[in-house]
């Protein structure tokens, strides 16, 4: 009869060989588009909080929190009471558009939390299931409501994988593989501090930026047709956690405004107490046209709605669909989620602990010089990563560094960390972990971040593999 030591060492070899297997599995049947299971080769098989248990036992601090999704982290006791209350209650899961109460209630604390004058004269579009769904129906609605067929769009924007999204995202890499850019799209300059495509950064670069739109869309020699819309983010994500000034942003609104043309905002990653405020808006005090959100206001699960003002509900019936966008479970795990965050004021709590880990980081800046900025807002976070041994630009900046960026994210994973890389050649480590982190796992996540970078940087600059 074996001990329970060695019943200890059987079952934790048969989690790893089962974990190895699942991984082995995966690379043979998935398709290679898969993208954050190449570099974090990882099997989870229980989560709570910012915590993921592996197959192997081994645990880590998830900074990835399902690219923003999770504001309450996994496994949340508020979220799963709602989701079990619906389905103990005998309810149907899957109602097309259909009126429940469920559904009644989601709406109500979304529209609790919006800017007053959206949520005094909005109208809320149930859309497909995903970010990218609500930014291809937010885009649709504009061109429909105004009879325009043109679109602004950034530098750096990330707005999801579906055609007109896609087409308003910045990364030509992705939008290059499926055929001409969409002709209709405008890029405008989104401010960039560190990378200012006028090379001044600041004030002036976003003054610049602002100066350069509306001369655009003014000169009637530019080339410009009145659009349908401009798309952009508040604070760009994938982009690699480029926040907009607030004076910008207000700028942005002034000039949409004077020339009749609708602002949306996509709120898909930064909404729900995410940078700091509830909505990423609200710091610059701005009112969009239209509000796309989803990731975090399904609590987890998949959920996608545009908000938008009124005077813009020109749709017909069935003109916009999807039938999935009745989800609910999402919806009830949404109300779970933004009633907790708002009452709890969890988008302070964001704010506060963000500024704590932005001082450190810049602190770590200073005594390795292969970073070479840190930003963000509230809890998403960047850590832009350069290479040292070349020459910087002419106004200063050096090179990405991506390969550096790769050893950090696996030097971190070796270290219980979980982190994501986004931006120009993948070269910012992102941080996006839950509101709830607590003090201790914030000073644990910097510390292991802190190991990485500077064991990653030594092996980088000696040329290991």
């Amino acid at each position: 009869m074996s001990s329970a030591p060695e019943r200890q060492l059987a079952e934790s070899a048969a989690d790893i060989t089962a974990g190895e297997a699942i991984l082995r599995r995966q690379a043979q049947r998935e398709s290679a588009a898969r993208t954050y299971a190449r570099s974090l080769p990882v099997v989870p098989v229980r989560a709570r909080g910012m915590t993921v248990e592996a197959a192997d036992g081994r645990r880590y601090l998830d900074c990835l929190s399902g690219a923003g999704t999770l504001a309450l982290g996994h496994n949340h006791p508020v979220v799963l009471e709602a989701i079990r209350g619906v389905l103990d209650s005998g309810a149907p899961l899957h109602v097309l558009d259909l009126a429940t109460p469920v559904k009644d209630a989601f709406t109500t604390a979304l529209f609790e939390t919006l800017p007053p004058e959206l949520a005094e004269h909005g109208r809320i579009q149930f859309c497909g299931p995903a970010g990218t769904d609500a930014v291809e129906a937010a885009i649709k609605l504009a061109r429909t409501a105004t009879g325009r067929g043109g679109l602004l769009a950034f530098s750096g924007a990330y707005h999801g994988m579906t055609a007109a999204a896609l087409a308003a995202t910045g990364d030509t890499a992705v939008r290059g593989t499926v055929g001409e850019p969409d002709a209709r799209v405008t890029r405008l300059p989104y401010p960039y501090d560190y990378r200012c495509p006028f090379g001044v950064g600041g004030d002036r670069g976003a003054e610049l930026s602002a100066r350069w739109t509306a001369h655009l869309l003014d000169d009637p020699k530019g080339g410009v047709q009145p659009p349908a819309a401009m798309l952009l983010e508040a604070v760009q994500g994938e982009g690699g956690v480029i926040p907009a000034p607030d004076d910008w942003l207000r700028k942005m609104r002034e000039i949409t405004a004077a020339r009749g043309i609708p602002l949306v905002v996509d709120e898909v990653q930064t909404g729900v107490g995410r940078t700091g405020t509830f909505w990423a808006v609200e710091r610059s005090g701005i009112v969009p046209d239209v509000m796309v959100l989803s990731k975090a206001i399904g609590g987890s699960l998949p959920l996608a709605v545009i908000v938008y003002r009124d005077e813009l509900d020109v749709w017909r019936p069935g003109a916009h669909a999807g039938t999935f966008r009745g989800n609910q479970l999402a919806m009830a795990a949404g109300t779970a989620t933004l009633r907790y965050v708002r009452e709890n004021a969890l988008h302070e709590r964001a704010e506060a602990v963000g500024a704590r880990m932005l001082s450190r980081l810049r602190g770590l800046a200073a005594h390795h010089p292969c970073i070479g900025d840190v930003r963000g807002r509230g809890l998403m976070i960047g850590v832009e990563l350069v290479d040292t041994e070349a020459d910087p630009d002419d106004y200063g900046a050096l090179p990405a560094a991506p390969q550096l960026a790769a050893r950090v994210q696996q030097e971190a994973l070796r270290r219980g960390l979980i982190v994501e890389l986004g931006g120009r050649h993948g070269a910012v480590v992102r941080l996006l972990p839950p509101l709830t982190i607590t003090d201790e796992q914030a000073e644990a996540v910097l510390d292991r971040l802190a190991a990485a970078v500077a064991t990653a940087s030594t092996a980088v600059r000696g040329g290991a593999a």
